[in-house]
């Protein structure tokens, strides 16, 4: 008899049960443990949530983070070879996991000083709460929560909501601007400027950390007149790049180039509503919204539309 027959049936069946929980660590790492153990029992392996869980401590895969990490670190392309949504998953946990470490040594270390990890956890912390739900439904308890710290300690960072509502605010147009200024001018010709601050623009709101992301919104929303006016400056700065990229390209005589500028950008701040990760990539968008603009979309004078 081989050494393999000769094993013992419960040891197999727990080998392949163990097997099993690793390959669906690797295929889909976003699943809880007891999503793991429901996918199992359906593949006919019996195993409770906590016997997943075990099976993930025994590896060091106890967290979805971790599970990520995994991935990044048995793979050649590292990072790329995550989906957009693991990604910005894998970077929201490295953060938290950072402030948490940050947290714990100011406590013992009794010391006073301020980080910037953590102020900018704090801001994409906010960003994504404000993102989803809104200035009026986004306590300072609910951003404390979401980055495990109590609201007083928010609240040394920042002294109010709207001071924090601002600061998001300011630093995504700070960061975007100076991105798209450097895109725009590394373009061949001005219809290349354009296209290249386009692609900055919409990948920003996509892929972009929250604060990033957040800058794209459409900020009329938040239906707050005395914020939007605090915002302005930047948002006017901002908006002054696109216009100058605009008024250089050569347009018929009667083009209306406010409104050309307008309608670009709105229809680009409108993108991460109806994003979907796995068709166009946000630079593939924001290059058809240019060609668009450029070429046109409808058919010529006397043209027969075919239907495919």
């Amino acid at each position: 008899m081989s050494n393999a027959d000769s094993r013992v049936p419960g040891k197999v069946a727990q080998e392949d049960t163990e097997a099993a929980i690793l390959r669906l660590a690797r295929e889909e790492p976003q699943l809880g443990q007891m999503a793991v153990a429901d996918r199992l029992r359906q593949s006919g392996l019996r195993i409770s949530p906590s016997g997943v869980r075990y099976i993930w401590q025994k590896h060091g895969l106890e967290t979805t983070v971790k599970r990520l990490q995994a991935l990044v670190e048995a793979d050649e392309q590292g990072e790329d070879a995550l989906t957009e949504t693991q990604r910005r998953h894998l970077a929201r946990g490295e953060l938290s996991a950072r402030l948490a470490r940050s947290a714990s040594s100011d406590l013992h270390a009794g010391g006073d000083d301020e980080p910037l990890e953590r102020r900018r956890i704090i801001l994409n912390a906010a960003a994504e709460l404000f993102a989803d739900h809104g200035y009026d439904r986004t306590s300072i308890r609910d951003i404390a929560r979401r980055v495990g710290l109590l609201p007083g300690s928010v609240y040394h960072y920042f002294p109010s909501k709207d001071e924090l509502f601002l600061s998001v605010h300011r630093e995504g147009f700070e960061r975007t601007l100076e991105r798209v200024k450097n895109a725009a001018a590394s373009g061949a010709d001005p219809w290349d400027c354009l296209r290249r601050a386009c692609e900055v623009h919409v990948e920003g709101i996509v892929m972009g950390s929250p604060v990033d992301r957040i800058a794209g919104h459409n900020l009329a929303l938040t239906g707050h007149t005395d914020l939007l006016g605090e915002i302005r400056p930047q948002r006017e700065a901002y908006e002054k790049v696109f216009k100058e990229l605009i008024d250089a390209l050569p347009l018929a005589p009667d083009a209306d180039r406010t409104l050309l500028r307008l309608f670009l950008l709105g229809g680009m701040n409108w993108v991460y509503l109806w994003y979907r990760e796995g068709k166009r990539t946000p630079r593939e968008i924001a290059d058809r919204m240019v060609d668009m603009l450029r070429t046109g979309v409808g058919l010529p004078v006397g043209a027969t539309r075919t239907i495919q």
